[in-house]
């Protein structure tokens, strides 16, 4: 078995991971406040009520494609005359008797017609005379007036997030602006003595701060209004100071770094005299020091506090399982469901010990069936194996890992939010 290279201490107390989880979905509450916006500017936000159809969709018969429309019971082996031609935008028109319509995708199907001939099965012969090869059925080709949605109908529910084919079925139905959810305003700081903003120079013994901006993205593509307050000193005092100003400018505050257990990491301390914890501690490797807190007097009377650990991997971890669905239902949303399934691991490796551990892999597809391979160094300061890795291979506790045999999956996909 090959390991990491790294000690394994196994701490008593922490809260299983999909405990942990389940506890972060049931405190989160919606934050109140809405504002309407163009559809231009919907992409990604929440609905704040129910949207129901404006009209039917389709508005009327219209033709599935480009051919005839025609009575089936007026065909027969002499053909039938074009006697109407209907393009896309016409009115209803009447077809009329003894003869077929040359209509195009979209168009409305002329009144008395039961059925629309593509015009691949169609000849003409040399006098204009419309023939038929097949089977043709009744209602063949016509997408029925309200088919999809009736006027009235539920179109999109509240707490739906937009995309693209939400937006669009809203244009659909003449909709130009829509009432959503406010954003999420979270206060976003970094503590430790040795961090340094990127673009910056450096000298031995600091680190250039990796967490916020990727935080930063993470939050805007969960459709967050990022406050971001930058490096705060692991000083109590000035710890205090931010979070103090964070709590009266956020609903959401979140920090990394200091929140562990060694005597410079001050973050919970401080939490504790402006508020207090939830929890602290998730049996899970990477993201161990993971804690929710609170600013304030109470978890909902006061701003929830995310505190996720300083190194960078089991930041982004805490981030994916656990805070990202807190974000979630804050944002008057349902939490997306932690996808899992089985897939063949292609390594052995000694297991974790105390708690679950989550191996960056990548998936190789090469014999057809996917093998999860480890996308590099697993140490919880590697980012360079999460920048490639597919997704994670979950392993339970004190269980070893053998090539070949199948272990929980993860995709990353779905934290792309």
């Amino acid at each position: 078995m090959s390991g990491c290279g790294c000690a394994e201490v196994v701490t008593p107390g922490l809260l299983d991971l999909f405990d942990a989880r389940a506890r972060m979905i049931a405190a989160a509450r919606p934050i109140r406040g809405s504002e309407r916006v163009s559809l231009a500017q919907a992409t990604g936000r929440v609905l704040m009520d129910e949207v129901r159809a404006t009209l039917d969709m389709p508005g009327v018969d219209n033709s599935a494609m480009d051919g005839y429309a025609l009575r089936r019971a007026e065909f027969g082996a002499e053909g039938l005359p074009v006697t109407l031609r209907v393009p896309a935008g016409a009115g209803v028109l009447r077809l009329p008797e003894g003869g077929c319509a040359r209509i195009f995708t979209g168009a409305p199907v002329p009144l008395g017609a039961d059925a629309v001939v593509p015009q691949e099965w169609v000849r003409l012969d040399p006098e204009g005379r419309m023939h038929v090869e097949g089977e043709l059925a009744a209602g063949a080709n016509i997408r029925r007036r309200g088919e999809e949605t009736r006027e009235g109908e539920l179109l999109l529910p509240a707490g739906t997030r937009l995309d693209a084919a939400a937006i669009a079925l809203l244009a659909g139905h003449g909709l130009g602006e829509v009432g959503v959810v406010r954003r999420l305003r979270v206060a976003l700081l970094s503590t430790g003595d040795e961090l340094i903003e990127p673009g910056s120079a450096r000298v031995p013994g600091q680190v250039y701060d990796s967490n916020r901006v990727m935080l930063l993205a993470l939050l805007v593509q969960a459709g967050g209004e990022v406050l971001d307050l930058g490096v705060i000193a692991d000083a109590p005092h000035d710890l205090h100071q931010a979070f103090s100003q964070a709590r009266d400018i956020a609903d959401l505050v979140m920090c990394t770094g200091g929140v562990s257990v060694g005597e410079e990491d001050h973050v919970r301390p401080v939490i504790e005299r402006l508020g207090g914890i939830a929890f602290h501690g998730v049996a899970m490797k990477p993201g161990k020091p993971f804690a929710l807190g609170y600013l304030g007097d109470s978890l909902h009377a006061g701003t929830p506090l995310i505190a996720l650990p300083g190194n960078p991997v089991a930041s982004l971890v805490g981030w994916q399982l656990l805070a990202l669905p807190f974000v979630q239902v804050r944002q008057g949303r349902e939490a997306a469901p932690l996808q899992r399934f089985p897939v063949a691991a292609g390594f052995s490796r000694r297991g974790p010990r105390g708690r679950r551990e989550l191996l960056r892999v990548v998936l190789d597809w090469s014999a057809g069936a996917p093998v999860a391979r480890l996308a590099g160094g697993q140490g919880s300061h590697m980012l360079s194996a999460a920048s490639q890795a597919h997704g994670y291979l979950m392993i339970d506790a004190n269980h070893n890992v053998e090539e070949g045999h199948a272990y929980g999956y993860c995709p990353a996909v779905q934290f792309l939010d």
